[in-house]
């Protein structure tokens, strides 16, 4: 392949990709929107992941250490100061949340909160397969395409649960597998330490193209002040998971 050949392929590339073991997008800040139609994406179910696992204090602890002893090598013979463990591995219960509109006008929510998990072959056409409060397995909501055009636009956010801490406490990951071509990853790596919500992506239908836009917005409000961020219009109450106090 001659050098301009290469440079023009390399000119056309519209997306941030992983290795081809990976076989991902991954959408950023600088690169943040995807045409599921030019990928040819756009029909059968869309499975959309959020996955995290806990960062612990030891961990961060321990790596601000080694980068003190790395510009400070003397400090290696000092003894370390005795500390009491005050706080140990808290648990961590994130839950993935999908705002909708459909082209009828209709709007809605489905979220593990209130047990509104949705339904896959009926308005609204998005489900919500259950609410994992560890972070073992993640949450999962199917969208299906095969009903593209009933919708206007859906917003996917977290947001975590009470009495658990905060997104910079987590490594939070959104991760999109259409039903052909790469999966297309969305970090929630900006650091937020008392935000409640995260505006992850919006899935709109723009003049019959589905597009993908990174959105990553954190809010200190829950749902009700995403709604206002996007102009859903809908009215929210306190909720509770069931079992749970």
């Amino acid at each position: 392949m001659a050098f301009w050949d290469s440079l023009r392929q390399n000119r056309t590339a519209q997306f941030d990709t992983g290795s081809a073991a990976t076989n991902a997008i991954d959408l950023t800040r600088r690169r943040p929107t995807l045409s599921l139609t030019k990928q040819g994406a756009t029909t059968g179910n869309l499975r959309v992941n959020l996955s995290w696992k806990m960062r612990t204090s030891d961990f961060d602890d321990r790596s601000r250490q080694s980068g003190r002893l790395l510009r400070h090598p003397l400090k290696f013979f000092q003894p370390e100061p005795v500390q009491a463990h005050t706080r140990a591995v808290a648990s961590v219960d994130l839950d993935i949340g999908c705002l909708y509109e459909l082209a009828d006008g209709s709007k809605g929510v489905v979220q593990p909160l209130g047990g509104y998990y949705g339904d896959l072959n009926d308005p609204p056409y998005v489900k919500l397969s259950g609410d994992d409060r560890f972070g073992s397995s993640g949450e999962t909501i199917f969208v299906n395409l095969d009903h593209r055009d009933d919708f206007k636009r859906l917003l996917f956010f977290v947001y975590i649960y009470d009495q658990t801490p905060a997104f910079d406490r987590t490594h939070a990951m959104m991760t999109l597998y259409p039903s052909s071509g790469p999966r297309i990853e969305i970090e929630l790596d900006e650091r937020a330490p008392e935000a409640r919500s995260c505006a992850v992506f919006l899935l709109e239908n723009v003049k019959g193209e589905l597009l993908v836009r990174r959105e990553v917005k954190f809010v200190y409000g829950f749902q009700g002040e995403l709604d206002r961020m996007y102009g859903w219009g809908m009215q929210w109450g306190r909720g509770f998971k069931a079992g749970a106090s």
